[in-house]
């Protein structure tokens, strides 16, 4: 008699659990993760296309959808009053892969009140270092 011994594992292929030869794949780690302040720019232009599109009414309506109170929704939708090339930095954002996210909300605010983008530019560069 003859053993044979060959690694194998069990994946799912369509709808079914086959057998697949070869050592089980190791599992991709994350690199980290998207800083909040990513997400919420994300959710700043997704709720700005729901409002020229009509799907809601208005910040209100869309605040009572999400969850979140009315000056929460306005301080989120404020990040659109930043210059575009700030909203793609802001996306763009690298993971973050310990500690605390380097760049919250609130440090935001005072830059998306300034009305001059060369202003706001120089507010950003200065805390996004």
């Amino acid at each position: 008699m003859i053993t044979v011994t060959k690694p194998i594992h069990f994946a799912v292929k369509g709808h079914r659990k086959r057998a697949v030869n070869g050592p089980k794949p190791k599992p991709v780690e994350p690199a980290g993760r998207i800083p909040r302040i990513s997400k919420l720019m994300a959710l700043a232009i997704r709720f700005d296309k729901l409002l020229e599109d009509g799907v809601v009414a208005d910040q209100t309506e869309l605040a009572r959808l999400a969850h979140v109170t009315q000056p929460r929704m306005t301080q989120i939708m404020n990040l659109l009053h930043l210059a575009p090339d700030i909203q793609e930095d802001i996306l763009y954002l690298p993971p973050v892969t310990a500690g605390r996210d380097p760049i919250a909300e609130r440090h935001l605010r005072p830059i998306s009140k300034i009305v001059e983008w060369r202003r706001q530019r120089r507010a950003w560069a200065s805390i996004s270092r």
